[in-house]
């Protein structure tokens, strides 16, 4: 608490930044914690009740009152207003319903209309708080206002003028660096006619899928997008702060995939949901591994015959399981990125399997020698380097064709990856072992 006390007595309210509240928050045991919130500016609460992971959200919110709360989400943007209404909604709706009561009609209606869109569409993701200029204002109108309204702080993170006709419907985009040099006294279609296409804007509709949006913010280095209806009339843009919150969630989602755990669990504070969810997983994974082992129940008598041959079996299938997933890892990523066209499957899997390929010529003939002089069985050393060729190749098919697969179903690639993967290399390798032990050695 003192370190959050001291924070906010050092700085004035104009350069007091939620995240850092937020990062000193987490640092506190409970007790501290419930203390110190109370230091929290009243309009900064729902800001840092945002900024910190979910867990903490239900106990800033019950430190204030619904006017505070309420208050305290006027000062957000329509998107974060909308966010923090639904978080709130979910732990407690009453609460949610009086807080959205107090605020104004113009805050109701943007709420109310974010909250229409699907989670994955762009709509869900806009600030409808735009600045707009039509094509007949004169360039010195349109700086002048502009900079009224950034003085009164009513506009933020403006990159770019929208510039519309009188239904609103969206014409072009203007960057400010390009605004300043404009005449200033012509007005603003005289300004662009001299060259119309520079400024013809990068849009999005409001019901494009959210990752659409994220590809076309990284393929044109965009800070800024309007939104469009179907008729072309703005209703608001995204900017670049959200894709950056979207792409990281969307890589957490990924990695928590590939582990079997699922993200929304891992962030409840008890256990139960976490628990079950991971369960799910390994139940999975238990059902592929008896798999495994009914492989290997198929060569009973020659692991009895060859000792040696249950020493080296969880070689071939580690090296297996490890090469796939680094095939499986590189693809899923790629295929998040929009490295990967849809025409790209071929080669993709054509490169994953070469790769597998080199480096299962070179660990075999490095494991076939160990093997050899080991247990001074030359035959020995053939059967599992072959054994590592046949497995890495497969781990390169699969660990490159199942995330493409599943992307061609329109599932996340990495559901479900890895378990399949593991399943194959085990099999796989366990098979062509123990098979070409049996057919060479005996």
């Amino acid at each position: 608490m003192d370190k959050l006390t001291q924070y906010l007595n050092e700085r004035h309210n104009d350069e007091l930044h939620p995240s850092e509240i937020a990062n000193l928050l987490k640092d506190l045991n409970e007790k501290s914690f419930n203390e110190a919130v109370q230091a929290i500016p009243k309009e900064l609460i729902a800001d840092v009740a945002l900024e910190l992971p979910d867990r903490y959200f239900e106990d800033v919110v019950e430190s204030f009152t619904v006017k505070e709360l309420a208050e305290s989400v006027t000062e957000l943007e329509s998107d974060d207003q909308t966010d923090f209404i639904q978080e709130l909604e979910e732990i407690d709706s009453e609460m949610a319903k009086e807080v959205f009561a107090e605020l104004d009609k113009e805050d109701q209606e943007d709420i109310l209309q974010l909250k229409k869109y699907e989670e994955d569409e762009a709509g869900a993701y806009m600030q409808t708080e735009v600045y707009t200029a039509n094509l007949h204002h004169t360039v010195h109108d349109v700086i002048k206002e502009f900079a009224e309204l950034r003085k009164k702080d009513e506009l933020e993170n403006v990159y770019y003028l929208f510039v519309t006709e009188e239904n609103n419907t969206l014409r072009y985009g203007i960057g400010l660096d390009n605004l300043l040099v404009f005449d200033f006294d012509k007005t603003l279609q005289e300004n662009i006619e001299e060259n119309p296409e520079k400024y013809k804007p990068v849009v999005g509709n409001n019901h494009d899928d959210i990752y659409d949006i994220v590809q076309k913010f990284q393929e044109y280095d965009l800070s800024s997008m309007p939104i469009v209806d179907d008729e072309g009339i703005l209703l608001g843009r995204i900017t670049s702060d959200d894709i950056y919150d979207i792409i990281n969630e969307h890589a957490t989602d990924q990695m928590y995939n590939l582990a079997g755990v699922n993200d929304d669990a891992e962030e409840e504070e008890g256990i139960f949901k976490a628990g079950k969810a991971r369960a799910v997983w390994l139940s999975i994974n238990l059902m592929t591994a008896i798999a495994a082992s009914l492989v290997i129940g198929l060569f009973e008598e020659t692991l009895q015959s060859i000792v040696a041959l249950a020493i080296l079996m969880p070689i071939v299938a580690s090296m297996g399981g490890n090469a796939g997933t680094q095939s499986l890892t590189v693809v899923v990523r790629q295929l998040a990125l929009g490295d990967i066209a849809k025409h790209d499957a071929f080669r993709t899997i054509k490169k994953e399997v070469i790769l597998s390929l080199v480096n299962g010529l070179f660990f075999a003939i490095i494991m076939g020698i160990i093997a050899s002089v080991w247990f001074d069985k030359g035959m020995l050393g053939v059967v599992i380097a072959l054994s590592m060729i046949i497995n890495l190749l497969s781990a390169g098919f699969f660990g490159s064709m199942v995330p493409l697969l599943l992307k061609k179903m329109e599932v996340d690639p990495a559901i479900g990856s890895t378990v399949i993967l593991t399943t194959v290399t085990d099999v796989v390798g366990f098979f062509s072992f123990l098979g070409l032990a049996t057919i060479i050695l005996l």
